[in-house]
């Protein structure tokens, strides 16, 4: 059964937070769901700890890839429901800045250490089936202190992840790229042509949520 991967941006990490914890009650595997949220000012300072000891660390990437780790290099955030955002660690990411993630796309953003996020989090994105464009705004989005969830589902799930994504808060993508650009902001280029099967698929005149076929990341 084809896959889709459906993407939001939020304001606010809280209602990016209890739509993850929705979608996961719906059945969605940990492992087909990824949240990337701004640090900036290091915000979720009072939702961090340190690890006890060098004993009990995992690596960051295992960790927040899984969305199942006890402990980060640098931190966990605490205080999510049981499941993906107990393994939420703390990466920096170039061009965006720090950054609290966990879930599939955290294997795409990170590499062999803390923050070796080479490719950025747009090329993370487009290696995941977005369009260059649409990923430069999800980074610009999340640089300017948004919160980003991807879920990857089967066509039996799609419309109900939408909705919850809605539901709770996710914003209209353009109408603020439109903004950002009244404001100065200009996209980087495109290095290639669009490719055909990174376009977004229309989702019943929804403009809150995007949908993508799934590319295996």
């Amino acid at each position: 059964m084809a896959q889709q991967t459906i993407t939001a941006l939020y304001d606010d990490y809280d209602d990016a937070s209890a739509a993850v914890a929705k979608i996961e009650a719906l059945g969605v595997p940990h492992s087909d769901i990824s949240i990337v949220g701004s640090n900036e000012g290091d915000r979720h300072a009072g939702r961090i700890t340190a690890p006890n000891a060098v004993g009990d660390r995992t690596d960051t990437t295992d960790s927040a890839a899984t969305g199942a780790g006890t402990g980060a290099t640098v931190g966990t955030v605490l205080g999510g429901a049981a499941g993906l955002l107990t393994g939420l660690g703390l990466l920096a990411i170039p061009g965006v800045g720090p950054v609290v993630a966990a879930g599939w796309l955290v294997a795409t953003l990170t590499g062999a250490g803390i923050g070796a996020a080479a490719g950025g989090l747009a090329g993370g994105l487009t290696g995941a089936g977005l369009s260059e464009t649409d990923a430069h705004t999800y980074s610009e989005g999340v640089r300017r202190g948004g919160t980003l969830v991807t879920v990857r589902a089967d066509e039996t799930r799609a419309v109900s992840v939408m909705d919850i994504l809605e539901e709770h808060g996710s914003i209209d993508l353009d109408e603020r790229a439109e903004g950002w650009r009244a404001e100065g902001w200009t996209a980087p280029q495109a290095a290639a042509a669009p490719n055909p099967s990174a376009i977004a698929t229309p989702s019943d005149g929804r403009t809150r949520v995007r949908s993508y076929p799934s590319t295996p990341v």
